[in-house]
């Protein structure tokens, strides 16, 4: 089999997809804009073949490299980057080159939240109000018809970028002169809850949840930069199921297959509304905190399915693992070595996160686990006190 990866070296723990893989004989193949000698000994080795290229964003230049990789090692099974970023150069290589996978038209349903909102209410899964803003008078309807507070947001954004509030016309009027009125936006009403739960997994090559867990942020994405708050989130130890079975319904409905996905639902009281589904896992370094919650190798098991192989379940009773950020000029009350001292083994991993992914994700993090549901604040707590 002939696997191209796409940006094989950014992010860092996304190279364990080559070294898996790899290991599972499959033959990987590079196209990144990295040096070579940049990408270290262990990623070189779990590549047959990397091909430079200066910009991934240069079409021409990314299918060249397709074409030769082609050439000089046969057809190509899979093109994949797991990053929302590449998904749709993923796609329209796949096309070019006739490559299984989700093509260009398949991504309409998850680009835009406008068409996800129609998929989630065909299957019968709760969501807001929604609609789609192309010009001023669209904006005016949807005020008229839900009134303030609503949320606006860019129709094929990621994440919480270009998100505004709107709580009056003095807001409406910031976000219309902003608003470069080329891209569309999408407004729904202003959800009140402040928990966020996500529903992810992995699905085998039928479209088959073959895992699945879930994690809840302590915070909404969009109040992260104004809160004053540090971010931490939770994979709990089991999935509602409840929750579990609106996201089977919707996965179902976008009709995925062979890939992690990753949805997120406003909780409220015991229900949920449905915010965005993505075909991808979890940014950073969510995956990671999956693994040490659950005992399991996802990075692995993603490469046991595009084999062909089951899916195996891990034996380990799952714990309350806690992804846990800490920002660069904030005077933290307890040192590196007195939160290890504090959580001995329960701290599983402590690095730098990417610059790209710092605003959001923090610029350190831990991943700490724990097996009672009532430490998870309190382990939060000890780690971003403040002095």
């Amino acid at each position: 089999m002939n696997y191209i990866i796409i940006s094989p070296y950014f992010p860092q723990n996304f190279q364990n997809f080559a070294h898996r893989l790899a290991a599972h004989g499959v033959t990987v193949l590079g196209i990144g804009e990295e040096p070579y000698d940049i990408l270290g000994a262990d990623l070189q080795g779990s590549l047959t073949e990397y091909y430079r290229v200066q910009d991934l964003n240069d079409w021409e230049e990314v299918k060249r490299a397709v074409a030769h990789l082609f050439y000089k090692h046969g057809p190509i099974d899979r093109i994949e980057s797991h990053n929302e970023h590449w998904m749709e150069l993923d796609a329209a290589l796949r096309e070019q080159f006739n490559v299984l996978g989700i093509q260009p038209k398949d991504l309409l349903s998850t680009k835009l939240k406008s068409e996800m909102k129609k998929r989630f209410r065909r299957v019968g899964v709760p969501v807001t109000p929604g609609y789609r803003i192309d010009k001023e008078k669209d904006l005016t309807a949807a005020i008229k018809a839900e009134g303030f507070p609503l949320i606006a947001k860019p129709d094929t954004g990621v994440g919480a970028a270009g998100t505004y509030r709107l709580d009056s016309q003095k807001d409406v009027k910031k976000f219309l002169e902003e608003w470069d009125h080329q891209e569309p936006y999408f407004v729904e009403p202003f959800v009140t809850s402040k928990r966020i739960v996500t529903y992810d997994g992995l699905l085998d090559r039928d479209g088959n949840v073959v895992f699945e867990t879930s994690y809840e942020l302590n915070i909404p994405p969009f109040e992260i930069a104004t809160s004053g708050k540090d971010l931490y989130f939770t994979v709990i130890k089991e999935v509602d199921p409840l929750l579990s079975e609106y996201g089977q319904k919707a996965l179902k409905e976008f009709g995925m297959k062979e890939r992690f996905f990753h949805l997120e639902f406003f909780k409220e009281d015991d229900d949920y509304l449905a915010l965005e589904y993505n075909n991808r896992p979890s940014g950073g370094y969510s995956i990671d905190t999956y693994n040490y919650a659950h005992s399991i190798d996802l990075f692995d098991q993603y490469a046991r399915i595009v084999m062909g192989n089951d899916f195996q379940v891990s034996p380990f009773e799952p714990e309350y693992a806690i992804y846990i950020a800490r920002y660069d000029g904030v005077d933290y009350a307890h040192s590196h070595e007195e939160i290890l001292h504090q959580f001995g083994d329960n701290v599983k991993i402590f690095a730098r996160v990417p610059g790209a992914f710092a605003p959001m994700m923090g610029n350190d993090f831990y991943i700490i686990n724990t097996d009672q549901e009532d430490n998870i604040e309190k382990v939060a707590d000890f780690v971003q006190e403040r002095k």
